[in-house]
C-alpha cells in the first residue's frame, strides 16, 4: 500500500515517520521500499522540507548492512524477554531428516512431562500430512503410561478452522505435537511450546530469467532462520531446541536468508519503479542487487535429499551474474506486454503500462484485465485473476482423496483449471458463501472470502479506469482467447511423442498432477507458471488455439521460430 502511495507522491509528504518491520524477511516489496524511502529522505533534504524518519525493525538481521545502506544510521538494541533455551545438535549428519524428526518427537514424548508441547519444522504440505498420519498411527501403539498425543498439521493452505486448532490447549494428560512449515517461524506464536525440533530444511522458490522457470527446492535454512526457529521454544518459559544437524553443518549455513528480490521475476518491480518515475531503473539503489541466476541441474527435492546423505552436496548450481540480466529479462517481458517503450535511450511507460501499474498485480494479470473488454468478458476475468491472487481455495486432505475427486467432478471444466476455478467460485456465490457448503466441497471458505474482497478491489480500479463491465455468460471461448492474448509468453505445445514443449524457450514440461487436464493431451495450452520439483510442471492451465497466440503477438512468435531454426 505504501509502495502504491509512493507512485502518486515519491517524497511521501503525508508522512513524517515510516516504520518497516520484520526487515529480515526481505520481501520484494520491503526491499523496493528501502530504496523508495531512502530516495524520499534525500529529496526532502534537498528541498528543505520536514525530514523523513525511517525506523527499520527486526529480531534478526544484518545490522551493519542496514546501517551502511542508510548512510551510517544509528543502531539501537532492545533486550528481549526471551527465556533461556538449551540447544542440542546431532553428533552426526542425518541422511533422512524426516526419520530423524520422527525419532526425536517420540523420544521427547516418552521422556518429557505431557503438559509441554512440541513444534516440528518441516518443508511443505505433503511432508506434513504424511508425517501427521505416521505419528498418529504410532501413537496408537505406545506403551502404557505414555501420555496421549494430539498431532496437528499447520501450513498456509490448511482451512482456517483447522489452523486455529493449534492455539487451543491440549486436554489434561495429552500433548500437542504441531508439524509446521516456516509459517510458525515469525508469523505466529503458539502458546505452550516447550520443545522445538528443527530439521534445518525449508522449501524455497528460485526463479530463472532465462527460462522463466520457478524452482521449488528443499534447501538448508539460513543461520537467521535457525535462530528464529530456536526462539519459538522460549516464548513463555525456558525451552529446548533439538537441531537435526551438526554444529559443523550449522557453521556452513548462510548467515542471512537470500532476499526475495534475488530469486523472483522482477517484471512487477520494474513496472512499479517506472511508475515511480525512477530515471534509470538499472541504477536503482537496491540494498541487495537482484543478481543470482541458476545455471544447471540437478534439482534437490525432498525425495532426493532423503535418498542419500551425499545429496547434501548436490543442490542447484547458482552463479551470481550481473544484476542487469534479471532486470533486462523483466524489461523485455514488459516490452512484449506493451507496458514500456524506449524513447531517446530511455525507458518510459506507455499509456497501457500506466494503466497496468494501477493494479496491484503481476503485469501479465494486469494486461489480462485490460484486454478483457475487447473480448466482452471483464466480469469473468476479474474472478479468475482474483482466484489466482490468493492461496489455493481448494483443500485436498490426502486421507479423503477419493471423496475429494468425486465431489470435484461436478465443477470440472474440460477447457482447463481457470474455468474450473471460475465454476467453483460461481457455485460459492450462488450459496452466498455458506460454510457448510465449503466443508462439503473441500473449499477453503476463508480464502474464498478473500477472493471476493480482492475481486471487489480490482473491480473498483476498473471503474476508475472507465473499463466497461461486461460478461460473456456461458460462452467460455472469449475468456480463453483473452487469456491466450495476455499469457502468450507462457504457452506450450503438444509434441509428437506426447510430451509438451514451451513455445518460447523450448523447455520440456509436463502437466501438473493437480491440474484437471492431467490425464488429457490438448494440442496447445497457456499456463500461469512453471514449477520444478521432481520434473518441470506447468501449473494452472487453459486450453487455447495456437492461432490465438500468433494473433496476440505475431512478431514475437516469428522471432522465436527464427531462433529455433538457427
Amino acid at each position: 500500500m505504501l509502495l502504491r502511495e509512493a507512485i502518486g507522491d515519491p517524497t511521501l509528504r503525508s508522512y513524517s515517520v515510516v516504520i518497516l518491520d520484520e526487515a529480515h524477511e526481505r520481501t520484494i516489496h520491503t526491499d523496493v521500499l528501502f530504496g523508495v524511502v531512502k530516495a524520499a529522505q534525500k529529496r526532502r533534504k534537498e528541498l528543505g522540507k520536514v525530514p523523513l524518519k525511517v525506523i527499520i525493525m527486526s529480531a534478526t538481521m544484518d545490522v551493519d548492512q542496514f546501517s551502511q545502506y542508510f548512510s551510517g544510521a544509528p543502531v539501537l538494541y532492545l533486550e528481549g524477554r526471551q527465556h533461556p533455551i538449551q540447544i542440542f545438535n546431532t553428533k552426526h549428519p542425518q541422511s533422512d531428516y524426516l526419520q530423524a524428526a520422527l525419532v526425536s518427537v517420540f523420544q521427547i514424548h516418552q521422556e518429557a512431562p505431557s503438559s509441554q508441547d512440541i513444534l516440528v519444522f518441516l518443508t511443505g504440505q505433503e511432508e506434513i500430512e504424511a508425517m501427521t498420519k505416521t505419528c498418529r498411527d504410532i501413537a496408537k501403539h505406545l506403551p502404557e503410561g505414555c501420555p496421549r498425543m494430539m498431532v496437528m498439521p499447520l501450513y498456509a493452505s490448511l482451512p482456517y478452522s483447522q489452523q486455529l486448532r493449534v492455539f487451543q490447549a491440549a486436554p489434561k494428560g495429552c500433548r500437542k505435537v504441531i508439524l509446521s512449515t516456516n509459517i510458525a517461524e515469525t508469523s505466529i506464536t503458539i502458546p505452550g511450546i516447550k520443545y522445538v525440533v528443527d530439521t534445518g530444511m525449508v522449501k524455497a522458490k528460485k526463479y530463472s530469467p532465462d527460462t522463466g522457470l520457478e524452482v521449488l527446492a528443499v534447501q538448508r535454512v539460513s543461520k537467521a532462520q535457525a535462530w528464529q526457529r530456536t526462539g519459538r521454544a522460549g516464548r513463555e518459559a525456558s525451552g529446548v531446541c533439538y537441531r537435526l544437524y551438526t554444529q559443523e553443518e550449522f557453521d556452513t549455513f548462510d548467515r542471512m536468508t537470500v532476499p526475495e528480490i534475488q530469486r523472483c521475476n522482477l517484471a512487477s518491480v520494474m513496472l512499479h519503479l517506472l511508475a515511480l518515475r525512477v530515471p534509470n531503473v538499472l541504477a536503482f539503489d537496491f540494498m541487495s542487487r537482484p543478481s543470482p541466476v541458476f545455471t544447471e541441474q540437478p534439482w534437490v527435492t525432498a525425495e532426493s535429499w532423503r535418498a542419500s546423505s551425499c545429496q547434501r552436496e548436490q543442490g542447484a548450481v547458482w552463479s551470481c551474474g550481473e544484476h542487469e540480466e534479471a532486470i533486462q529479462a523483466a524489461i523485455e517481458q514488459l516490452e512484449l506486454l506493451g507496458a514500456v517503450e524506449r524513447k531517446e535511450n530511455q525507458l518510459v511507460l506507455t499509456p497501457l503500462g500506466r494503466k497496468m501499474a494501477a493494479f496491484p498485480l503481476e503485469p501479465k494479470f494486469s494486461k489480462t484485465i485490460l484486454l478483457s473488454p475487447k473480448f466482452h468478458c471483464t466480469e469473468e476475468i476479474l474472478s479468475i485473476v482474483a482466484l489466482l491472487s490468493v492461496d489455493s481455495v481448494l483443500y485436498s486432505p490426502p486421507a479423503r482423496r477419493d471423496e475429494v475427486q468425486a465431489v470435484r467432478r461436478k465443477f470440472i471444466c474440460s477447457e482447463g483449471d481457470h474455468l474450473t476455478l471460475l465454476s467453483i467460485y460461481r457455485a460459492f456465490k450462488n450459496v452466498s458463501g455458506n460454510k457448510d457448503w465449503c466443508r462439503e466441497n473441500f473449499v477453503n471458505s476463508r480464502n474464498m472470502m478473500l477472493v471476493s474482497d480482492v475481486r471487489a478491489q480490482l473491480r473498483d480500479i476498473c471503474l476508475k479506469l472507465s473499463l466497461p463491465m461486461e460478461s460473456s455468460r456461458s460462452d467460455s471461448t472469449n475468456v480463453r482467447r483473452c487469456l491466450a492474448h495476455s499469457l502468450f509468453m507462457n504457452a506450450a505445445e503438444l509434441q509428437p511423442d506426447g510430451t509438451y514443449s514451451t513455445l518460447d524457450s523450448h523447455q520440456l514440461v509436463a502437466i501438473h498432477p493437480s491440474s484437471v487436464l492431467f490425464q488429457c493431451k490438448p494440442a496447445c495450452v497457456v499456463y500461469n507458471g512453471l514449477l520444478h520439483t521432481s520434473k518441470c510442471y506447468m501449473r494452472d492451465l487453459c486450453v487455447v488455439d495456437a492461432e490465438w497466440l500468433h494473433e496476440a503477438a505475431p512478431e514475437y512468435f516469428r522471432r522465436r521460430l527464427r531462433v529455433a531454426r538457427d
